[in-house]
């Protein structure tokens, strides 16, 4: 157990991880179960991975419970929130993780692909965001952490629509840091290059690795810790973007 999550005490608090069967929010999702919080994981297609974290979960000591919702559907959003409120009764963080991520050349983009990325990558953290904040204001507290990334601060030209969704999370996380001031506070964190054990490096990730100032790649582990610092000491930031990208992210 890191001493970060000795010296975080979620103990009787309720967190939301969307798309948490896998990678960041898999990590995001075990080390909030570790911190003591009880944890919805929450998942559209990856059932198995979802379940394997809630009992990984459950094996460290922790409470976790995994609820199926694709959250670019608000029908299907509205109706987990209303689980959460049944089950537990109280909602004190969200973390919008849930993401979809792929290259198109600007000239093949299509309405397809841009409805789709966007309904995942911004429209799904909106209406989470709405729900959770509808709980939340229920006892006047709580957080959203919205996992953003270095696409919605620099120019990716085969990634224009991810680009796109992304630029427009990290401009929802400060409209909704005013709007819901001083109750709930609002953060996004924006990854850098993130690889996970077993993961081969192409040749593209070995370029953004050698351009990274660290010059290396992060881990789940890093965006997890960084979520558990702002859950635990981050009282007086809102609206705030942190890059945790070893640089990357530096003009």
């Amino acid at each position: 157990m890191s001493d970060e999550i000795q010296r975080c005490a979620l103990k009787g608090q309720v967190a939301v991880v969307t798309g948490a069967g896998r990678r960041i929010g898999r990590e995001i999702a075990l080390t909030l179960g570790r911190a003591g919080a009880s944890v919805v994981v929450n998942y559209n297609q990856s059932r198995a991975d979802a379940h394997t974290t809630v009992q990984e979960i459950k094996d460290g000591g922790g409470q976790a419970i995994a609820m199926r919702a694709d959250v670019a559907r608000p029908a299907q959003v509205r109706r987990m929130f209303q689980s959460v409120q049944q089950r537990f009764g109280r909602l004190d963080l969200l973390v919008n993780n849930a993401a979809i991520f792929f290259p198109v050349q600007w000239e093949k983009l299509t309405e397809e692909h841009w409805d789709r990325i966007l309904g995942v990558n911004l429209k799904g953290p909106f209406f989470c965001a709405q729900e959770a904040a509808r709980l939340m204001m229920r006892r006047k507290s709580g957080q959203i952490i919205n996992i953003s990334s270095l696409g919605g601060l620099q120019a990716w030209p085969d990634y224009a629509h991810y680009c796109s969704s992304k630029a427009g999370l990290i401009m929802l996380t400060r409209c909704l840091a005013k709007a819901l001031a001083p109750d709930i506070r609002v953060n996004s964190i924006a990854p850098g290059t993130i690889l996970f054990p077993g993961e081969i490096k192409s040749r593209m990730i070995e370029n953004v690795i050698r351009a990274t100032p660290l010059r290396k790649a992060g881990s789940g582990e890093d965006i997890a810790q960084m979520v558990l610092h702002l859950a635990c000491h981050g009282d007086f930031i809102t609206g705030q973007i942190f890059a945790v990208d070893g640089g990357k992210s530096i003009p």
